[in-house]
């Protein structure tokens, strides 16, 4: 049975991680524990774009972001997924260069090390130099770049079905059943 993880950062898009933490709920058979990890600037930007803090209400462990005893920091925790969304620019940095100076860091580490899923759902726009070669070196280490780009052959009509298209994606490349618009399926 899965553990997963999902780390929230400040990046805009607090709308990835809210429909990602909704639809992991609607598959709560697929999982046995599901730990969130939010940074301070995350909760800021869920509020500001969001316009709630109803991240408080989701029924699973919080943990803080320099909460080092959390079990995902450790390849022991058996942890074999880790979401990061959105994931900015400044934790990929971290990630590609090991630098594991907070909880999403090290987990992001011990995912790899592990050699178990992590995926992150990149949000910036556009990309430089820099960035792409760190979504390369996190690529070539075993993560899975993600990026918070939708797609729209399933024509979304809101802005929570195209959010869908990329948060469905992700939940495929886990490795997780999702039921989802499937390009060639007829409707």
């Amino acid at each position: 049975m899965n553990k997963i993880v999902v780390a929230v950062t400040g990046a805009s898009g607090a709308i990835y991680a809210k429909l990602l933490i909704d639809k992991l709920f609607a598959i709560k058979d697929q999982w046995q524990e599901l730990s969130l990890v939010f940074t301070p600037n995350a909760k800021e930007v869920w509020k500001t774009e969001l316009g709630n803090d109803a991240y408080n209400n989701y029924p699973v462990k919080f943990y803080e972001q320099n909460n080092f005893l959390a079990p995902f920091a450790s390849g022991s925790g058996n942890y074999n997924i880790m979401l990061i969304a959105p994931c900015s620019m400044g934790t990929l940095g971290r990630i590609a260069t090991g630098i594991s100076n907070d909880l999403i860091t090290r987990a992001a580490d011990v995912v790899l090390k592990e050699r178990r899923k992590l995926i992150c759902l990149v949000r910036e726009t556009p990309y430089n130099l820099i960035h792409i070669k760190n979504m390369e070196t996190v690529t070539m280490a075993g993560g899975i770049i993600c990026p918070a780009t939708p797609s729209f052959y399933s024509r979304p009509k809101t802005i929570e079905e195209a959010v869908a298209t990329v948060t469905d994606r992700a939940l495929d490349l886990s490795g997780l059943a999702i039921n989802t618009y499937r390009w060639g399926n007829k409707e």
